[in-house]
């Protein structure tokens, strides 16, 4: 029986540019502690073997801290890591691969080459590294090239979509569904897709080890495999590894703030708010001072409760009462700026979207205003 740990798409430094300065830190710092949930895994499964099957780093020249932090962290576990270039940091002359080659702790290996590597005796690893970002040609073709004794166990590990996968745009790098059966393959470990996906019996994506985006259906984890050859159908058994979730949630429809607290206290019972990336889409109808009092409400609470918040309000419309546009002005020209916004807030499209967020910021501002008056 030979076990394995199967992960992929690290993707460590990657950016975050959407979000604040805090919560890019505390997500990338969170890519580096996989690894170190990936080597405590591998120790209590006693796995000797760690795979990863491309996309290590999240471009093909990441930062030296990035570089360095991984190699001291895979340093500190007794399993053997194989890392193979993928789309995102391919194996460019002279680059980063190279430099692994050269200056990686010996329980690491740097996969440039596609050649067979005996993993032990009477299993071989065949590996499939990119060269390209994009390539037209399968990857995985090398396989058939690859001879390795009679009887032997057969892993590959290679990146790129399989064929089936739909993509809005023509895939590179697509990857045969039957490649395990074609080229005798015991089990194919396959990274790109960040969610864990089966491709029929032998050939499975890991997903990402720690979530990096909303829609994932099953992420966060790494796959134990067990392979005992002969024919026999591997098992593969997810394991959970993340330190993060990722959550998106509909609230609709919004009532008020009373229904916004409920809501949140839900949450709360649900979730562990520190360790939770949410996005949050609103809807329902509300009045001006209700949609200002419920945004200020997530955003000075919620926000700061979870790790990151990205809030999406635009389908929370407002119907301001007459009151709340007569505190804006009774009769005046900002009467006259706020009825014609709240007409156009009944378009369509962005016209109305705009004249929602300039209706809004014309009444917060002008109960600013008339606080500063009455404090003076």
């Amino acid at each position: 029986m030979i076990k394995l740990i199967h992960t992929s798409d690290w993707q460590l430094g990657k950016p975050f540019a959407r979000m604040s300065v805090e919560a890019t830190v505390a997500l990338q710092e969170a890519r580096l502690e996989a690894i170190d949930a990936l080597g405590k895994l591998a120790a209590d499964e006693a796995a000797s073997d760690v795979l990863v099957a491309g996309d290590v780093f999240d471009a093909a020249e990441p930062h030296d801290r990035t570089v360095r932090q991984a190699l001291l962290r895979m340093a500190g576990y007794g399993c053997r890591w194989w890392l193979l270039p993928g789309n995102h940091d391919y194996a460019r002359s002279e680059g980063l691969w190279d430099r692994l080659k050269c200056d990686a702790p010996k329980n690491i290996h740097a996969l440039i080459v596609p050649v067979p590597m005996e993993l032990t005796t009477g299993a071989w690893l065949l590996p499939a590294p990119l060269t390209h970002r994009r390539a037209e040609h399968d990857p995985t073709d090398v396989f058939s090239g690859m001879n390795t004794p009679t009887d032997s166990v057969r892993i590959g590990l290679a990146h790129g979509p399989i064929q089936s996968f739909g993509r809005h745009e023509e895939a590179k790098n697509l990857i045969a569904s039957n490649r395990a059966q074609v080229d005798g393959l015991d089990y194919l470990a396959l990274g790109d897709w960040h969610g864990h996906v089966m491709i029929g019996e032998r050939t499975a994506y890991s997903g990402t080890p720690e979530p990096d985006d909303f829609g994932r259906e099953t992420t966060g984890g790494a796959l134990l495999i067990s392979i005992q050859g002969n024919g026999v159908t591997p098992t593969v058994n997810f394991k959970t590894t993340a330190k993060y979730s990722w959550r998106e949630a509909e609230w609709n429809p919004v009532s008020g703030l009373a229904d916004v607290e409920k809501r949140i206290e839900a949450l709360r019972q649900q979730e562990n708010l520190s360790r939770l990336v949410l996005r949050l889409h609103l809807s329902g109808l509300v009045g001006l001072s209700e949609r200002v009092r419920i945004r200020e409400h997530l955003e000075s609470g919620l926000a700061h409760d979870v790790r990151w918040l990205d809030l999406q309000s635009d389908d929370l419309f407002v119907r301001p009462t007459q009151d709340e546009l007569e505190e804006i002005d009774a009769h005046g020209v900002l009467r006259l700026v706020a009825d014609r916004l709240q007409a156009i807030t009944q378009r369509d499209g962005r016209e109305g979207l705009v004249a929602m967020a300039a209706l809004e910021r014309l009444y917060v501002e002008t109960l600013k205003a008339r606080r500063r008056g009455d404090a003076a």
